[in-house]
């Protein structure tokens, strides 16, 4: 969902784009990715690959250690040959390497404190990328993805889509009411990509997401509302959904370091006008 945006962004933009999927790179590979990276020494590298299926990494080990390779040690084979072509390298991570407990959100420099296998992986791909000493990166850490659905395999769709999917055969929905975080449009965040690079921001952590937060809830309130489809929504609890994997309770991201993206709401909007 990312990636494609991000070929978009930077295409229509006049950079010259390479775009990888897992068929013509395999990132867990380490010697495929030396190989293949340094007989082109691209000037930027970006990865927008991940494995986020949250509760299957929680309940299989076959799937933890999938996520442990794409989300963490591969992340590290990029930041290395990055290093070696001195390129500049931007990967993506998420609100959920946080505990959760901070009602006013996180900043940039708040220490992670991951309650998942699939954040810990996460976790495991910034630390990696971090021991690169004399990288220049940016590691953007964002939330809740929203956009024009990817169409690489076993890619998952949003919950924008899926709740416009849900509401074409039921007239009411059980929707959490709890979890607040910020969405994001993938066109949002591709656009500030390109800027931070090319204004040269400072090398380090960044939190990129559209500005305001809600909860699952108060996000398909929204969605519905913006469509103007009339459904029954309940709010309830997590415990009424029990889920294999701990979510964050608050992941609000501060970003104290960009100039504020526009609200979620608005950027929602512009997105379901599009579908």
């Amino acid at each position: 969902m990312l990636g494609q945006e991000l070929a978009r962004e930077f295409r229509e933009n006049n950079y010259e784009v390479l775009a990888w999927d897992k068929d013509e790179l395999d990132i867990t590979d380490r010697e495929m990715v030396l190989n293949k990276i340094k007989k082109i020494k691209p000037e930027i590298i970006i990865n927008s690959a991940a494995y986020n299926a949250v509760d299957k990494i929680e309940e299989s080990e076959e799937d933890k250690k999938i996520a442990n390779k794409i989300n963490g040690l591969a992340v590290g084979y990029l930041a290395e040959v990055a290093k070696d072509i001195e390129a500049i390298f931007v990967h993506y991570s998420t609100d959920y390497v946080f505990g959760g407990r901070k009602v006013g959100g996180y900043k940039e420099t708040d220490k992670p404190n991951p309650q998942s296998e699939y954040a810990k992986s996460k976790l495991l791909g910034e630390e990696e990328l971090l021991k690169q000493q004399g990288l220049r990166f940016y590691l953007i850490r964002t939330s809740r993805l929203f956009g024009k659905p990817a169409v690489s395999e076993g890619a998952k769709k949003s919950f924008v889509d899926v709740m416009l999917q849900l509401a074409e055969t039921k007239d009411n929905l059980d929707l959490i009411d709890e979890e607040l975080s910020s969405p994001t449009y993938v066109c949002d965040l591709a656009r500030r990509t390109r800027e931070i690079i090319e204004e040269k921001k400072s090398y380090g952590i960044y939190h990129i997401t559209n500005f305001g937060a809600c909860t699952w809830y108060g996000w398909a309130k929204e969605i519905f509302k913006i469509v103007g489809k009339n459904i029954k929504l309940t709010p309830v609890s997590g415990d009424k959904f029990p889920r294999p994997a701990k979510r964050p309770r608050y992941s609000v991201l501060l970003n104290t370091k960009l100039p504020e993206i526009r609200k979620w709401e608005e950027a929602l909007g512009e997105y379901l006008r599009t579908k």
